[in-house]
């Protein structure tokens, strides 16, 4: 199968190995001119980030670097890179790396030109319209790993370091003009790196197709990209060169992410406040959740998931499906409860208190009461 193509949906998008080569007429199409290039700190020394720059030097775009990212990015991360981006004049960004790198580059992009606050902007109601679309930065997105999907995504988690708490910055045009999406780039992921992004991809997946709002695509991309988590994942973590395996599963994240238009739910609200709080690795956080998660929405998910099962050829329905999971999680090493995690001595009350808050409760098919999500987190500890 030849994994290479141009793809229009849900934006531009450059699949295929070696497809990084054209990251100079990406931009150029893009109309940028003086790019900077945004990741976090661990990639901005690697091969992979040093070649995209020297292809940047190449193109005529300079060779522009801004690293300064928390592994859940924050509010003084942004504010501190928007003043670099003023500083230098640059004229739009490279989005490089995993959740935690393009999140805050998308974000930077979109701060970037505006004179509100960040919280302005965060995803409740229709205050995404107080910005100023004009004077968002335009984004070339080039992802490293294959989890959030975050490439594909119009919108940006960032942590508010006064309260600790995730939220979403949402704007229609914080979706990337062009994406570059070559799976060479995530051949050097280590495994627990691997395998947490993808079982990211695959609780995007999972929520999505839970979610009780209508949305039919967004059903039928979900469940393929169940799919491909579950036959690529393992492929990926146990060899992490083969190219056909990493690149199912940069299209599982992608699909992931514009899946989930249709909703998130309690795992995601769970695990919001857990990261925000413990620094836990997003995706494997979601990953310890969903097994508990699945059993409190049993009753309202378990029709769907009798025939999702019947797709993915798992055998009993939801309750196999729910056996899958735990089989899946454990075949990654991933731990089994949060505490496990390092969730230890936990604010209870205050975790509840946060899940509640969080946007992703109203995609879930349960309604979440601080009695059952209180629940929900001592079942998981």
């Amino acid at each position: 199968m030849n994994l290479s193509a141009n793809w229009t949906y849900p934006t531009s998008i450059r699949f295929g190995a070696g497809r990084i080569a054209e990251i100079g007429d990406a931009c150029a199409a893009a109309g940028l001119n003086k790019p900077l290039l945004i990741t976090d700190r661990g990639l901005a020394q690697m091969d992979i980030t040093k070649r995209t720059l020297a292809l940047m030097d190449e193109a005529g775009l300079g060779s522009a670097i801004f690293a300064e990212v928390d592994p859940n990015p924050t509010d003084a991360n942004v504010e501190e890179g928007v003043r670099f981006f003023r500083d230098g004049g640059f004229d739009g960004v490279i989005a490089f790396g995993g959740g935690s790198g393009l999140d805050l580059a998308k974000t930077v992009a979109f701060m970037a030109g505006q004179t509100r606050p960040l919280w302005d902007f965060e995803d409740i109601g229709d205050w995404w319209t107080r910005a100023a679309p004009d004077a968002i930065a335009p984004i070339v997105a080039v992802p490293t790993t294959a989890g959030t999907g975050s490439e594909v995504g119009r919108a940006g988690v960032i942590t508010n370091s006064q309260s600790h708490e995730k939220k979403i910055i949402f704007h229609p045009k914080m979706l990337p003009a062009i994406v570059i999406a070559d799976p060479e780039l995530t051949v050097g992921m280590p495994k627990f790196i691997t395998a947490g992004t993808g079982l990211d991809a695959f609780a995007h997946c999972v929520e999505a197709y839970s979610s009780p709002h209508y949305h039919p695509m967004s059903q039928g991309i979900a469940l393929e990209g169940m799919r491909l988590v579950k036959d690529y994942l393992p492929r990926a973590y146990e060899d992490g060169s083969n190219l056909e395996a990493r690149a199912h599963m940069m299209s599982a994240a992608a699909m992931g992410s514009t899946a989930f238009q249709k909703g998130l739910g309690a795992i995601h609200a769970l695990s919001h406040p857990i990261g925000a709080i413990y620094h836990t690795h997003h995706g494997t956080t979601n990953a310890v959740c969903m097994p508990a998660v699945l059993k409190f929405n049993a009753d309202a998910i378990r029709g769907v998931f009798d025939r999702a099962a019947a797709y993915l050829d798992i055998e009993g329905g939801f309750d196999g499906f729910c056996d899958f999971v735990d089989t899946f999680n454990a075949s990654f090493a991933i731990p089994g409860t949060l505490t496990e995690l390092g969730v230890k001595d936990p604010d209870v009350d205050a975790l509840t208190d946060a899940a509640l808050r969080d946007p992703s409760t109203g995609g879930n098919p349960v309604k979440m009461t601080k009695e059952n999500t209180r629940a929900l987190f001592e079942a998981l500890l």
